[in-house]
């Protein structure tokens, strides 16, 4: 007896996490129709205005292992095995992201990720990739769906079997669910943008200019730049600055306000920075949106993964690994329900939301810590005494950002497993003072008895 046939699967937005579902699908046996809005990057190369590189760490790199391209992405990716801590005045300063310095996060081409997945699904004899192709919306009682061709502006009626939003932060595919009853949604922007700005390569046979194993940061407490490497040497440079205030963006209006800016506050970057000028005041500035909603679904005609469903800030490098996450486990779930979707979809929605809502919350606090806290002696010893715990009990104490970045323990767990931890190292602090106390209390009795 002929087993039914799977669904076939439309896909809207081909970027990281849409391009590799697609892989995913297709290698689990679904046809997959796979839309993206953009011209095809193979022929048009990078799309300017967005950040050149992103942080690919342990849970990335485990769906990339789950199709076969994790060694491909390895050769063009740059380990960063801790940051190096630049300020105002006197010596840079290194912090260790692991407690024996052997574990690394990784900066890698968001083109040449998105150009190595977009290869991969183009390779599947299952997928088919419309480019200049955008949802505008879906009826989800009918599944009719409204196509437009960003090229020339037509558009068109389809009707799809399953409809999955990998469209990004402002998803048209979520638009369409918010306006249907018990959706929950919620947009809140931080109120700092963000500029790009580039250090190009130096001259010579080794290129980078300032230390290429390590994310660079400026800490001004309210505000911060960082600096990624790029394979060519060159670093993506990233201010962010509030978009209002005395050091705000607001306050940067000639050349002369910039270079002002950046001699009292970025000193030793200028230098750096011979195009800082124009890569200023070309390139847009940014906005840091936090994306949360409920639910992700749609019965099983719809549903929505990575920044669709939880668009966080990108202060733990951990959006796009989120994002991996969610085709993995989007992925496993079809591959058990192939022709239940309804069921796969609440499976994936309750494997994920809550861990993507932990993310959400880890995002914005590590933005406060890189910015206000990473120059701080406070904030040195505390790492030092979580590596040294690491170091003395490795099963038994796990810091934060280990757990994050290089495991894939679920985020909320994570976070759980670390207050626990942290409530335990206080007790044991305070108990260990309470018998020093005891103890030279005994001792001062003897002496004066």
């Amino acid at each position: 007896m002929t087993a039914p046939a799977k669904p076939p699967i439309t896909i809207f937005g081909a970027g990281l996490s849409g391009a590799l579902l697609a892989v995913r699908l297709a290698r689990a046996g679904f046809d997959v129709e796979l839309h993206e809005r953009r011209p095809d990057p193979r022929a048009t190369g990078a799309e300017g205005g967005r950040s050149i590189n992103l942080a690919l760490s342990a849970r990335g790199l485990h769906a990339l292992e789950q199709v076969g391209l994790a060694d491909k992405i390895r050769a063009q990716i740059i380990p960063m095995r801790g940051r190096m801590i630049h300020p105002v005045r006197g010596p840079l300063a290194y912090q260790s992201y692991s407690p024996r310095g052997d574990q690394a996060i990784n900066s890698v081409s968001r083109a040449g990720l998105n150009l190595a997945l977009l290869e991969a699904a183009a390779r599947e004899d299952r997928v088919n990739i419309t480019f200049d192709s955008r949802c505008r919306r879906v009826n989800f009682e009918t599944m009719e769906t409204i196509v437009e061709d960003t090229a020339t502006g037509a558009t068109r009626s389809v009707t799809p079997e399953v409809v999955i939003g990998a469209d990004g932060a402002f998803s048209a595919v979520r638009a369409s669910m918010q306006i249907r009853d018990r959706f929950n949604y919620q947009q809140s922007y931080e109120s700092h943008g963000y500029k790009e700005l580039t250090i190009p390569p130096g001259e010579g046979a080794d290129r980078f200019r300032i230390d290429k194993h390590a994310l660079h940061i400026w800490p001004r407490r309210s505000y911060m730049m960082i600096a990624l490497p790029n394979n060519d040497g060159s670093f993506t440079c990233t201010l962010f600055a509030p978009f209002e205030g005395p050091d705000g963006f607001d306050n940067i209006r000639t050349p002369a306000d910039l270079r002002a800016y950046f001699e009292r506050r970025f000193p030793d970057a200028l230098p750096l920075l011979p195009t800082l000028e124009d890569d200023f005041f070309r390139n847009p500035t940014g906005s840091l949106v936090t994306v949360r909603c409920f639910p992700w679904r749609i019965g099983g005609r719809a549903a929505l993964i990575g920044d669709a469903a939880h668009a966080v800030v990108p202060f733990y490098g951990q959006g796009m690994n989120a994002s991996f996450e969610d085709v993995v486990a989007l992925g496993d779930r079809l591959e058990q329900h192939p022709h239940d979707t309804d069921r796969a979809f609440a499976l994936y929605e309750a494997d994920r939301k809550p861990h993507a809502d932990a993310l959400a919350q880890l995002a914005i606090d590590n933005f406060i810590e890189m910015r206000d806290k990473v120059g701080s002696p406070a904030f040195r010893r505390k790492k030092q005494i979580e590596h040294a715990l690491a170091r003395a009990f490795p099963r038994a104490y796990l810091p934060l950002y280990t757990m994050v970045s290089f495991s894939t323990i679920p985020y909320a767990d994570a976070v759980q497993r670390a207050n626990v931890q942290d409530r335990i190292v206080r007790a044991a602090a305070l108990l260990l003072c309470a018998l020093i106390v005891i103890a030279l209390a005994l001792l001062a009795r003897a002496i004066f008895k």
